[in-house]
């Protein structure tokens, strides 16, 4: 949050309840807009007073001109889209910068995880088993870097952070965070993509 300079043109793909939104409007006094693509996450923003439109991000963001926003956030969304790298250039084209957020999946816990039980980290039901569930795009830092490397998107800034204990509260991680970070947070420059 502390990215987002007061004022500033923000759109958050696969917002949720628009907690973030609504919390940037409230301590930066955004020009905000959100894209949703549940009926119960588009209520609960309208309920909240938000710009907010149900669509799905993988039909793209055509809506949109180059240079359309300050910011373009993905916040634990990119992993759930079915077409991560068409979202992501997108997201290039529409801003001046990209804040990218997702759980690692180079995570020690998760790499054990992997070694021991043989099968994916996640928490899957019964009747959403991996192979039916939208979160196939499992990402690690490292990928993520060389992604970005690959097609030439400047990342600008990158934190890593891991849960302290069981709270919800975080903690930085400087060290190797490919292996010691569960969560990575990414800005990208759009500026050179933007039409």
């Amino acid at each position: 949050m502390d990215e987002i300079p007061e004022g500033a043109r923000v759109l958050d793909l696969g917002c949720g309840d628009g907690s973030l939104l609504a919390r940037l409007q409230k301590l930066k006094q955004i020009d905000g807009y959100g894209v949703e693509i549940s009926p119960e996450g588009v209520s609960a923003c309208v309920e909240k007073g938000l710009y907010v439109y149900q669509g799905d991000i993988d039909d793209g963001l055509s809506d949109y001109r180059g240079n359309s926003f300050d910011y373009v956030i993905l916040n634990q969304t990119l992993h759930y889209t079915k077409r991560p790298k068409f979202v992501l250039a997108e997201t290039m084209r529409i801003c001046r910068n990209a804040i990218v957020s997702f759980p690692n999946l180079g995570y020690w816990k998760k790499r054990l995880h992997i070694l021991f039980k043989g099968s994916m980290p996640g928490n899957y039901s019964a009747e959403q088993e991996l192979f039916n569930s939208a979160t196939m795009h499992h990402i690690s830092i490292e990928d993520f870097r060389h992604y970005c490397d690959l097609n030439e998107y400047p990342i600008k800034k990158e934190r890593h952070f891991s849960r302290k204990g069981t709270s919800s509260q975080s903690k930085p991680v400087r060290l190797f965070p490919n292996f010691f970070a569960e969560f990575a947070f990414f800005v990208l420059d759009g500026e050179k993509f933007t039409e």
